[in-house]
């Protein structure tokens, strides 16, 4: 949905027939031990898909609920009827997760959650957590468009029904354009001989059609190692297409401002990009850079660190859970948790 839509209430959508909606959650016991010590409220998991992780959360955790959001229209039919056991407990928005600030302010204004009243609809919350990246069902249904071992239109939107296809930008964008993308969200060496490959091969309408130019333009030693030539350029046009490090960016911003003290964010990462700007994001809120002079109580400078990293470092995947789901293997979660006053 775009920008400027409120949010739509999940419950008005039709029983769905998407129910073979799979998707392992990674770092699932990782995630629940995060949740485990935070007060009581809400967490929101921007992230929905099939609800793996919420649904883990409300068993674990009966001290908390969980308001859902998600852009794929599928997932928000298909996490509503998987949480609908957990009544009142649990809540779904079809909605971006970068809207998190806006989405709580309308859900206060409309009293949308089932069951509260709207002065419990919280103006913080006791955690959230985003789970980046593509989900194994919209990879795995050819007519998505993410896959290049999928034959199906260039689409990859993660919600298709609003915005421009992968299509509209293999077929209208100029060559220094699709290098920039390709540079910027895949590492794609390679990136200008794609660039000149795709422009001359249009039109390319499927996902086939485009994973042959790529790999057609890749140096044939190099197609050799590192797994199938058009991974990086479908990551990268993915990540352009859903303004996957714009949202995250924004997001980070409103998940830490609405976290009550002692609340807490987890953030699971898949690829570098990701990951950098997390670490950078909660590294900076945790820095302790207050110049207020002695004496003055509490800091008045904004240089008071608001979060602490719990742990320091990132959290990986054991061997064994690789060895299970090997979507694990790349997945890198940080967690952090709010010292300050939530706004």
């Amino acid at each position: 949905m775009s920008g400027t839509e409120p949010p739509s209430d999940s419950a008005s959508g039709p029983t769905s027939p998407d129910l073979d909606f799979e998707h392992v959650p990674v770092l699932l016991d990782q995630v629940v031990t995060a949740f485990a010590s935070v007060p009581p409220g809400w967490v929101i998991d921007g992230t929905l898909g099939g609800a793996g992780h919420a649904t883990a959360i409300l068993e674990a955790h009966p001290h908390l609920s969980v308001i859902g959001f998600d852009r794929d229209p599928t997932a928000v039919r298909v996490a509503t009827e998987r949480l609908a056991r957990f009544g009142p407990r649990a809540h779904v928005v079809h909605a971006p997760f970068d809207r998190l600030h806006d989405t709580m302010g309308i859900l206060r204004r409309r009293n949308a959650a089932p069951d509260i009243e709207n002065e419990d609809v919280p103006e913080g919350v006791s955690g959230v957590l985003l789970d980046l990246g593509v989900s194994s069902h919209q990879l795995d249904r050819a007519a998505r468009g993410f896959s290049y071992r999928q034959g199906g239109p260039l689409d990859m939107r993660m919600d298709p029904t609003s915005g421009p296809t992968a299509g509209d930008f293999v077929n209208t964008a100029d060559e220094a354009e699709i290098v920039r993308v390709l540079r910027r969200f895949a590492d794609e060496r390679h990136a200008p001989r794609i660039a000149k490959a795709i422009v001359a091969s249009r039109p390319i309408r499927t996902t086939e059609q485009l994973a042959e130019v790529v790999r057609d333009a890749i140096p044939a030693a190099a197609r050799r190692t590192g797994g199938h030539p058009a991974t990086r350029a479908f990551q990268g046009i993915r990540i352009h297409i859903n303004d996957e490090l714009g949202q995250l960016e924004r997001a980070l911003g409103d998940a830490i401002d609405l976290l009550v003290p002692g609340g807490r964010a987890a953030v699971i990462t898949y690829h570098s990009g990701e990951d950098k700007i997390v670490a950078r994001r909660f590294r900076d809120a945790a820095a302790d850079d207050c110049v207020c002079p002695p004496g003055v109580g509490e800091c008045r400078c904004g240089g008071a660190p608001s979060i602490t990293l719990v742990p320091r470092k990132a959290i990986t995947a054991s061997d064994d859970e690789v060895a299970t789901n090997p979507r694990a293997r790349s997945a890198r979660l940080r967690v952090a948790e709010q010292l300050g006053e939530a706004v």
